[in-house]
């Protein structure tokens, strides 16, 4: 196998290395508009657990870790694949990234929290909702709490029952003032 040349000088390499996202990532958004969907709220990103988790579902006592394919090293996934060039430095890298996960969630299972790992190909997958559903047992239109809706009333939805609607659908404050002409 041909090692392909670097066509990268040192600091665009740098500056492109830089620029990927450690938050927000397009997997973890993926993961919590699904969670929000199906009625979970949650805390991001909280700085007192161990490995500042990704998703914290406290009522659920629940962790989700969304992790990305190449950075973690995803077993038996296409995105997980060696560089092909400074070997020796990525695998280093790839192995104390996969100590330092292993370490993150032995520490957040002595907490007593359940930890989840949502894997960036997982994310991508439109099985992504029903997947979460099943794991934090979801029943359909319910997650945790009872739903509580406002109660619809007979002249519109959710009117707010102080303020009847308008003419022109403006409520205001004051009549209205005249103006004065000039032509007294």
């Amino acid at each position: 196998m041909q090692v392909t040349k670097n066509v990268l000088d040192d600091a665009a390499r740098r500056k492109m290395m830089a620029q990927f996202r450690s938050k927000d990532t397009k997997p973890e958004i993926t993961v919590r508009r699904a969670l929000h969907r199906l009625g979970y709220r949650f805390r991001l990103h909280r700085r007192d657990l161990p490995g500042t988790p990704d998703i914290v579902l406290r009522r659920h006592r629940t962790i989700i870790l969304v992790h990305g394919c190449f950075w973690h090293q995803h077993d038996g996934c296409r995105d997980a694949r060696m560089p092909r060039t400074r070997q020796d430095y990525w695998s280093a890298k790839f192995q104390r990234n996969s100590e330092r996960d292993a370490k993150i969630t032995a520490a957040l299972t002595a907490l007593g929290w359940r930890v989840l790992v949502i894997w960036e190909c997982d994310a991508r997958k439109p099985e992504l909702a029903s997947h979460l559903a099943s794991v934090l047992g979801h029943a359909p239109g319910h997650a945790g709490l009872p739903s509580v809706k406002r109660p619809r009333r007979p002249d519109g939805p959710r009117a707010t029952p102080h303020r009847p609607p308008t003419s022109r659908g403006i409520q205001r404050s004051h009549p209205r003032r005249s103006v004065p002409t000039g032509a007294d």
